[in-house]
């Protein structure tokens, strides 16, 4: 039966026209009742919400551009991070250094000659005329500080090393200042995802409840459930969506002036770093704006 039943549908379905611009009348009727939700909402409810979810998306995406910024100058760090590798005497150095170079996460190796060395100290300080005890020294570049441990456990285990030394500390505070930044992220989504989704909820309950007795209506008439959502789904999106949109300006204020500060030191910033920030910030709005609509609608209206 119930075959049966699918298939009279499908045979009527196939010839119903398909008329575009009915289709473009129903969308055109949607957007004017979001249109009008808005409007029942009043001017200055909407421009406190619109205030306080620009409020909340520029201190995501302050905080978004900065983590860019600190991610850029911990990368510029690990750049420079170099690992000193003490080699054995009569090592065969250019087997050494291909040997090394073979690693994964090498970047770059720099051969400090050991007469070189002895030379350089020797300017330094007042030695005594005695044998080179230095060894040949190779300087070792790594991708990422949080790969540094890693490399130089690979090199200790060749026959040819002497001893493996590198700053530590350093590449264990960068590694600690980017985990730190990368919770903070989360948390910060956390903290706006809340925020935003409670701002949109509690307005929808009140257009829902300012309506009910239309929406029942509606219903009772058969129509649609999407056709009563998808209003005030886009009220939703709507205030996420100009939030966004005013947030820009102080976003951009604050980009220029980090701008700054890279190009005092001579770090590149993040490629693109603003246009990410900008279209996240956008996401994120309509996001959990629409989000919240739907949180309320599933919540506070059976449909």
């Amino acid at each position: 039966m119930n075959n049966s039943n699918m298939r009279i549908r499908q045979s009527v379905k196939k010839h119903v026209p398909n008329d575009k611009l009915c289709e473009v009348r129903i969308l055109y009727r949607l957007v004017k009742e979001a249109i009008n939700d808005l409007k029942g909402t009043g001017l200055l409810v909407n421009i406190v919400i619109i205030t306080t979810m620009t409020a909340i998306l520029t201190i995501f995406g302050v905080f978004f551009r900065s983590t860019l910024s600190i991610s850029s100058f911990a990368k510029e760090l690990g750049k420079v991070l170099e690992v000193s590798v003490y080699l054995k005497n009569d090592t065969n150095i250019d087997y050494a250094t291909k040997q090394i170079e073979g690693i994964d996460h090498v970047t770059k190796i720099t051969l400090i000659p050991k007469q070189v060395s002895w030379d350089s100290l020797k300017k330094e300080l007042d030695l005594p005329d005695i044998s080179n005890p230095l060894p040949d020294t190779l300087h070792v570049r790594i991708d990422k500080p949080t790969n540094v441990e890693g490399v130089c456990d690979s090199v200790r285990k060749l026959s040819y090393v002497e001893d493996v030394n590198y700053a530590k500390d350093l590449a264990e505070k960068i590694n600690t200042a980017n985990n730190i930044v990368s919770r903070l992220m989360v948390v910060v989504v956390a903290i706006i995802g809340i925020l935003t989704v409670t701002i949109i909820n509690n307005t929808i309950l009140l257009v829902i409840q300012s309506r009910k007795d239309e929406i029942e209506i509606m219903r009772l008439m058969g129509v649609s459930n999407w056709y009563i959502r998808f209003p005030l789904l886009l009220q939703g999106a709507y205030y996420g969506f100009m939030g966004a949109l005013i947030s820009i300006i102080p976003m951009y204020m604050v980009h220029k002036h980090l701008m700054t500060v890279h190009n005092f030191f001579f770090v590149p910033s993040t490629d693109y770093a603003l246009n990410l920030v900008i279209i996240t910030v956008f996401l994120v709005g309509i996001v959990f704006g629409a989000g919240g609509s739907f949180i309320c609608i599933k919540k506070h209206l059976q449909v």
